[in-house]
C-alpha cells in the first residue's frame, strides 16, 4: 500500500511493507508503513525530520497514524534497551523493582539525564510489572533480532 505523499507529512524514506513485519501483529495490523520525512510542524524556514507509522483501516488512512520527532523515537529505543537490562536483573526483587528506590537508570543527554523508573503511582504496579516482564520475555526473539540489527547498524556507523 503506497503512503500518502500529499499530506502534511512528507515521506523521504519510506517502508511500505511495514505490515509484514510489525512484530507479532505482522499481517493481522494496521500498521502499514513506516516514512522518515519532513514533519507536519515545520515553521516556514524551519526544517524537522520526523518518523511516522502509517495506519489504515482497510478503507481509509487512520487519524490515529503516529508522528514521532527522531530524537523522540531514539530516546525510546534508550528506554527500551534500559528497560531490558533492568528485567535481567530484575528476579533478584520480590516485585521485580526496588521498593525503596523505583529508579531504574539516569541517562545523560544534552547536559541533563532522563530518568527512567518504575511508575509506582500505578496502582496495580505489581501486577502489571509481572505482565510487562512475561511480555518481554514472550517477545525476546522479536525484540533482540531488532537489537541484533540495530547494533549492527550502529557498529556501521563507528558507534
Amino acid at each position: 500500500m503506497k503512503i500518502p505523499t500529499t499530506l502534511k507529512h512528507k515521506p523521504v524514506i519510506v517502508s511500505e511493507n511495514y505490515e509484514g513485519v510489525d512484530g507479532r501483529y505482522a499481517n493481522q495490523t494496521d500498521a502499514k508503513g513506516l516514512s522518515l520525512g519532513l514533519a507536519q510542524w515545520n515553521d516556514r524556514g524551519k526544517v524537522d525530520i520526523s518518523a511516522k507509522v502509517w495506519r489504515h483501516t482497510g478503507d481509509k488512512w487512520s487519524r490515529q497514524s503516529e508522528e514521532l520527532p527522531l530524537h523522540r523515537v531514539l530516546d525510546l529505543a534508550i528506554m527500551v534497551t534500559s528497560a531490558l537490562t533492568h528485567f535481567r536483573e530484575a528476579y533478584r526483587y520480590k516485585n521485580l523493582y526496588d521498593s525503596e528506590n523505583p529508579i531504574i537508570d539516569r541517562i545523560g543527554l544534552q547536559g541533563d539525564a532522563m530518568t527512567l523508573s518504575v511508575c509506582t503511582d500505578n496502582e496495580r504496579i505489581n501486577e502489571d510489572i509481572r505482565l510487562f516482564s512475561q511480555a518481554l520475555s514472550d517477545d525476546d526473539e522479536l525484540i533482540g533480532e531488532r537489537l541484533r540489527t540495530l547494533s549492527r547498524t550502529l557498529k556501521e556507523l563507528g558507534y
